[in-house]
């Protein structure tokens, strides 16, 4: 629900132009490209485990709080 709430104040924050919808547009990509390339890392270094439940509960919390920091910079 979380990412939800972000996609929504990002939309708004764009349609409204009360950012720079360029500067908006290229930070959300580079936040998804370094959140994904961390998660690479760690499982090629074994930091997820073997456990498949386990590393899935480290990949969801990994986003997680990606999410609530966006949520909080967007307010």
């Amino acid at each position: 629900m979380e990412a939800s709430a972000v996609i929504g104040l990002r939309t708004a924050r764009m349609a409204t132009g009360g950012v720079d919808v360029a500067e908006e547009t290229r930070l959300m990509v580079s936040e998804k490209m370094q959140a994904a390339l961390e998660l690479q890392a760690a499982l090629v270094s074994g930091r997820l485990g073997s456990d498949p439940l386990a590393g899935t509960r480290k990949v969801l919390r990994h986003y997680s709080r990606k999410v609530k920091a966006n949520r909080a910079r967007l307010g």
